[in-house]
């Protein structure tokens, strides 16, 4: 290590210093913030996926400034080195056809996480974490701490600035594969200016740099991309199931959301045209006004037009990419992009059904509508002799300690509901579950053989 009481002198101007210390926060944080988003579709977002991967990266960094202290000298080469080849796993290794190769073919989905992030997330945090330390030794100022703080301000600036344009601007407008683009740019884009001297030619690097370049549009715009959004990744394909004339299902983050065929009048899948059953034809539901939280491909209200539908979902993008890449055709029922449970909490409208169907990957639900207070918002937006209808897609003998307690859950706010397995000969399950909004639930009292009042409760009962 360098341990002269002055900093190296410096060839590049301070600017481009506090650039590259800028660039490197923001790349650095958008990439966890791309693999988070990468993430979802394969293992969802819950707190047991969030935190382990925030925690690998934050490590990694943390070894990345280890690494960039003890570097003695050509601090300016170690800079262009480390950000050209980030670059280049951040352009192929964030890639949504990587990605998803990558879970196609390994399997469980554990491994393939594991994989993804000691081969991408933490390799891209070690590399760019090692800039701020070597950068600082370039820096012109007497004082260690002068000179740490302030291209710790520009890192960590470029990290704010990043998160926010990135998630709030770039996915929401462009999508992901933008993101991509943008952080593996933005650093191809300093390379040129990386040299240890004046005379070094800052176009000698233009080679790899286009390479870099190239594989980058080459995995993120050529192969063949499923539509993204912030939210979700979505596809629609036709599919071969038995019965059905020529089905094309709506693909949400890799799990079969909604399906239709070209039947008259045409076929769902089969809880959704349970469902239909239910309300339309059992229940007899004619001008009522039904909540649907989680929009699917608008299959529920499809040429149905007794009654009055609202769907909620999160992606403001899903209406119009349903429409048009699933449905064919104008979606029945109102609209509302919001979050499902700020929804229930913060409406004033009052609904004869509410139906939950919201999924953020295969048998994920987000994990704020799983709790009491989700469900509690659900029952207040119930009209009082309302229904609620939750369909889950957990183990078809509901032994799991997830479906019991999410059923138990559920029980817990609006006391005994109906239960209904869908396919018992499968793994997993869509489950119905039926709930109705009356009294508060009470406690039971199990019968026994010492105390036994069933006689006396069915006497209660008429």
């Amino acid at each position: 290590m360098n341990h002269s009481s002055k900093p190296v002198p410096s060839a590049l101007p301070v600017i481009v210093l506090f650039a590259t210390v800028f660039v490197e926060g923001f790349s650095s944080l958008g990439a966890e913030i791309i693999a988070l988003r990468r993430l979802v579709p394969h293992v969802g977002s819950s707190i047991t996926v969030t935190a382990p991967t925030i925690g690998f990266f934050l490590l990694a960094l943390a070894l990345g400034y280890q690494a960039g202290g003890r570097v003695e000298r050509d601090f300016l080469v170690r800079v262009r080195h480390n950000f050209l080849l980030a670059a280049a796993i951040i352009a192929v290794g964030l890639a949504g056809p990587v990605v998803d190769a990558l879970f196609a073919h390994v399997r469980p989905a554990p491994l393939a996480y594991l994989i993804f992030i000691g081969a991408v997330l933490c390799p891209i945090a070690w590399l760019l974490g090692q800039t701020v330390p070597l950068l600082t030794n370039l820096l012109r100022d007497e004082r260690v701490g002068a000179r740490s703080g302030a291209a710790l301000y520009w890192s960590t600036l470029g990290s704010f600035l990043g998160s926010l344009s990135l998630s709030l601007l770039v996915m929401q407008w462009l999508g992901v594969y933008a993101a991509v683009l943008a952080c593996t740019l933005l650093l191809l884009g300093l390379v040129p200016w990386l040299g240890d001297a004046p005379e070094t030619p800052r176009w000698r690097a233009l080679p790899r740099i286009a390479a870099v370049a190239i594989v980058a549009v080459g995995c993120n715009i050529v192969l063949p991309q499923q539509i993204e959004t912030a939210y979700a990744t979505y596809r629609t394909e036709r599919v071969a199931v038995p019965d059905m004339d020529d089905p094309r299902v709506f693909w949400i983050n890799n799990q079969v959301a909604s399906m239709i065929d070209d039947s008259e009048p045409p076929r769902y899948t089969r809880y959704i045209e349970r469902l239909r059953e239910l309300l339309v034809a059992e229940l007899g539901f004619r001008e009522k006004h039904i909540l649907v939280l989680g929009a699917g491909g608008f299959t529920l209200s499809h040429l149905e037009p007794k009654n009055d539908y609202v769907y909620v979902d999160i992606d403001p993008a899903i209406r119009e990419l349903a429409e048009r890449e699933f449905l064919g055709e104008k979606a029945r029922g109102r609209f509302v992009a919001a979050d499902a449970r700020r929804f229930v909490t913060d409406t004033d409208e009052r609904f004869d059904a509410v139906v939950v169907d919201a999924y953020s990957a295969l048998t994920s639900i987000p994990a704020h509508l799983v709790t009491q207070e989700f469900w509690q918002g659900t029952r207040r937006v119930l009209r009082p002799d309302g229904l609620m209808f939750a369909n889950l897609i957990v183990d078809s003998r509901l032994a799991t300690p997830y479906a019991r307690n999410l059923i138990a859950t559920i029980q817990s706010v609006y006391g005994p509901c109906a239960v209904e397995i869908l396919f018992r000969d499968r793994p997993l399950s869509n489950v119905l579950v039926q709930c109705f909004a009356g009294p508060a639930p009470v406690e039971v009292q199990p019968y026994t053989d010492e105390r036994n009042r069933a006689d006396v409760d069915i006497l209660r009962s008429r």
